[in-house]
């Protein structure tokens, strides 16, 4: 449960409140409320197919190998790559955007309030640290797995203690409707969703399957992993919605009216500001230091995970990528390429929101693969495969409304930016279809049991140009009317993926034979 808290707690708190508010206002609790659910309902959903699986490692990718073949777990993979590679800039502007409010004319030199972005000098200074995350796992990993303990505590009790001093020095309830219709969505409906994905609400959550890393060090796996996932779930739900509401109660109401409402706020570091402005100097001071601490240590995890989901899907990379070093042990070659990467994208995206809308959405489309793989599993292997496996009743049904609501998500994150990420992930066929040939493979087959997640995306990058213009399209599909379309389309696709499911070779030999 500990190792999930600490894997989600990273750098989303410290900016997820204050995007939520300037997208949702103070109905923004609501965004973390869906948010929460919907991991939920993913994480049952997981645990079923990992309790399956002999590979627990929390990728989606594996287990999409043995339920739909090898591209379809390629296209998973290479999502979840994305996400990953993205996450490393992510988590070095967000310490740099946090520096940018220290009282130095160097530090506020970082950022530009204006657009938003940080500046050359804050570019520069996320590179360092790109670089420095790097440099941890090509040399000193021993060193971060020595200390991991210690910045798990400490990440735990920051926002903790910004949670209790915020309230104890400035409550403002009226903060709930004194902006814009005087309501507490002062956004309507859309701001609530919205924030679900493009806010950071989902990109905090991130880190939820951490359990089922540690799944085979279980005494009892069926009554502790569900217990774990879930409860680590709950209880970073509480933190981020009380985190949401010190926010929204204690951010001083001249300011507030003086900005004209939350979306005008533009905080480069929310809550250290909020700690400075009502003289909570030493709590600023605490969150400064977190600021470092939290999305350095989750950096430097990305860095290390990312290099090694580029050696997972080995088969359909240059060799030289996959490369071990013989006497570390460790993949340089694809440490190398990931700060490459990491480092384009930070330059191509330069604030915290916008690499987080990114990676948000490529989360979101692994999750909405959950599910697939969840009713897949009951189609293919009816009666449990193996005395590990953990079977929920109603599992059907929640499986079908999981990927109905992370198909909403996709949607909700507005056009063109669902479509953007749409188009990489796709991007990544060729490269599998080039290395296929080349490996003399039979991919007709896989192409075949792949289709519908193909058309899946290309159907929901459609779906949003044409849907409601509070979705960002064209209004041609009017508001309401599009989500009831939308949950037949799902449905629809949720069927083929289940259909297209089967015993492959990976499942007859390492699921199939071992329990013979």
């Amino acid at each position: 449960m500990l190792s999930g808290i600490g894997t989600m707690i990273g750098s989303g708190w410290l900016f997820g409140a204050a995007n939520a508010a300037a997208v949702a206002g103070p109905a923004a609790i609501f965004s973390w409320i869906i948010g929460a659910a919907l991991i939920s309902i993913i994480g049952i959903n997981l645990i079923e197919v990992s309790s399956i699986s002999p590979i627990r490692m929390g990728s989606i990718g594996h287990y999409l190998k043995y339920t739909h073949g090898s591209l379809t777990g390629f296209i998973a993979e290479w999502t979840i790559l994305i996400g990953f590679i993205s996450s490393i800039p992510s988590e070095a502007t967000a310490s740099t955007q946090y520096l940018s409010e220290w009282n130095y004319p160097w530090a506020h030199s970082l950022y530009n309030h204006i657009n938003g972005t940080l500046s050359i000098n804050g570019l520069i200074i996320s590179s360092i640290l790109c670089i420095f995350y790097f440099l941890m796992n090509y040399f000193s990993l021993k060193f971060l797995s020595r200390s991991i303990k210690a910045i798990t505590i400490f990440k735990l009790i920051v926002p903790i203690f910004t949670i209790i001093s915020l309230l104890l020095v400035s409550y403002h309830s009226n903060n709930f409707h004194a902006i814009g219709d005087h309501t507490i969505a002062p956004y309507g409906y859309s701001g609530i969703l919205t924030a679900v994905t493009s806010a950071g609400v989902i990109y905090a959550f991130f880190g939820f399957q951490a359990p089922i890393t540690f799944a085979s060090e279980a005494q009892n796996p069926k009554r502790d992993i569900p217990l774990a996932l879930i409860g680590a779930v709950v209880i970073c739900t509480v933190i981020y919605i009380l985190l949401q509401y010190a926010y929204i109660v204690s951010m001083p109401n001249s300011l507030l009216v003086a900005k004209g409402g939350w979306a005008n706020l533009n905080l480069s570091s929310p809550f250290a500001v909020l700690a400075i402005t009502i003289n909570l100097n030493f709590t600023a001071l605490c969150l400064y230091v977190d600021a470092f601490v939290s999305p350095s240590g989750t950096g430097i995890i990305y860095s290390s995970l990312s290099s090694r989901v580029i050696c997972g899907i080995s088969n359909h990379t240059p060799k030289i990528l996959s490369k071990i070093d013989p006497k570390t042990l460790l993949p340089k070659s694809a440490l190398i390429f990931v700060l490459i990467v990491s480092l384009f994208c930070l330059w191509l995206l330069p604030s915290w929101q916008k690499l987080a809308e990114v990676i948000s959405v490529g989360y979101v489309l692994c999750f909405a693969l959950i599910p697939i793989c969840a009713a897949s599993f009951r189609k293919i292997a009816p009666v449990a495969p193996n005395s590990h496996a953990i079977r929920f009743k109603g599992i059907q049904l929640l499986s079908l409304l999981g990927f109905i609501l992370c198909t909403y998500m996709l949607y909700w994150s507005k056009w063109p930016l669902n479509g953007e990420v749409i188009g990489v992930v796709l991007c990544g066929i060729p490269l599998y279809v080039y290395y296929s040939i080349k490996r003399k493979e039979k991919y007709l087959k896989q192409l075949i049991h792949s289709s519908w997640i193909v058309v899946y995306l290309i159907a929901i990058a459609a779906f949003s140009y044409l849907g409601s213009k509070n979705f960002g399209g064209i209004g041609y599909i009017h508001n309401g009317i599009d989500h009831i379309i939308l949950a037949i389309v799902a449905s629809i696709f949720y069927l083929w993926g289940k259909a297209m499911s089967y015993k492959t070779p990976e499942y007859i030999e390492f699921i199939e034979k071992p329990q013979k």
